[in-house]
C-alpha cells in the first residue's frame, strides 16, 4: 500500500481540517462535469476531511469516496451515516481498493493523487480510466508544480518525487509528494489514454511579509474517449 502513514497520524492530530468545499473544485465542476449533464455518479480519491462531500450531497450525486485515513473515515461516516458504505477506506493506487463492478462519471481528486509517486500515479490513472465510463471525466485540482518553492528539497524518490521534506517547508508531514511540470502531465494522461481539455498553471508569492514561498499547482480536466 503505497498510502502515507502520515496522513493517519495528520488527521489523528486534527490537522488539514478542511471542511469548505474547494473554489477551483467547485467550478470546475459546475463548468465541466455538472450533475445536471448526467455527472452524477461520482468517486473522491482521497476524500480527506470530507470538505466536498456537502457540494456532491447538495446536486444529489451518488458520492463515493476511497480514503486511505482509517481515522477519517470513523469521523466522515459519523456526520455522513448516509455514506457508511460509500466512504471505503483503501488504497486508489492499489486496483483492489476499487469498487468492483462499479462505473462512474466523474471521478474528482483535490490534491491527493500527487501525494504518490510516478509509479503510483500511473496506475491510478489506469484503473481511473477502467472504472470511468466512456466520456466520463477526472478532475484534478492542485496537483503540486516542479516550480513550488518545496519541489528541490527533501529526499528524491524519483525524478518528480519527494520525500521527507524539511520542517520549514511548507509540505513537511505529509510523506510523499509528486511535482509536475506541463510535459510529465501530458505523458501520464497520454499513456493512461485521457484526453486532456484543460490544463490550468497557478502560481501565488506572498509579497508582505516576503517569506520566499512559492506556491504553484496545476488543474487537470480529462475525459475518458467514448
Amino acid at each position: 500500500m503505497t498510502y502515507a502513514t502520515e496522513w493517519n497520524d495528520v488527521y489523528r492530530n486534527n490537522s488539514h481540517m478542511s471542511i469548505w468545499p474547494w473554489s477551483d473544485l467547485v467550478s470546475s465542476v459546475y463548468r465541466y462535469a455538472n450533475p445536471r449533464d448526467g455527472y452524477q455518479r461520482v468517486l473522491e480519491l482521497g476524500c480527506g476531511a470530507g470538505a466536498n462531500i456537502p457540494l456532491f450531497l447538495k446536486e444529489n450525486c451518488d458520492y463515493y469516496s476511497i480514503e486511505g485515513s482509517e481515522n477519517i473515515v470513523k469521523k466522515l461516516i459519523a456526520i455522513y451515516p448516509e455514506l457508511s458504505k460509500k466512504i471505503l477506506i483503501g488504497d486508489f493506487t492499489n486496483k483492489n481498493s476499487f469498487l468492483k463492478d462499479n462505473f462512474f462519471d466523474l471521478v474528482v481528486d483535490r490534491g491527493s493523487i500527487t501525494c504518490n509517486d510516478t509509479d503510483a500515479i500511473t496506475n491510478t490513472l489506469k484503473y481511473v480510466v477502467e472504472y470511468l465510463r466512456p466520456g466520463g471525466k477526472i478532475i484534478c485540482i492542485d496537483w503540486y508544480s516542479s516550480v513550488h518553492s518545496d519541489s528541490k528539497t527533501g529526499d528524491y524518490i524519483d525524478a518528480h518525487t519527494r520525500t521527507n521534506l524539511p520542517a520549514d517547508s511548507h509540505l513537511n508531514g505529509i510523506g510523499k509528494v509528486h511535482f509536475s511540470d506541463k510535459e510529465h502531465i501530458l505523458q501520464l494522461f497520454k499513456n493512461s489514454d485521457l484526453i486532456i481539455e484543460k490544463l490550468e498553471h497557478k502560481e501565488k508569492s506572498q509579497e508582505l511579509p516576503n517569506n520566499k514561498f512559492h506556491f504553484a499547482s496545476w488543474d487537470i480536466i480529462a475525459r475518458k474517449p467514448v
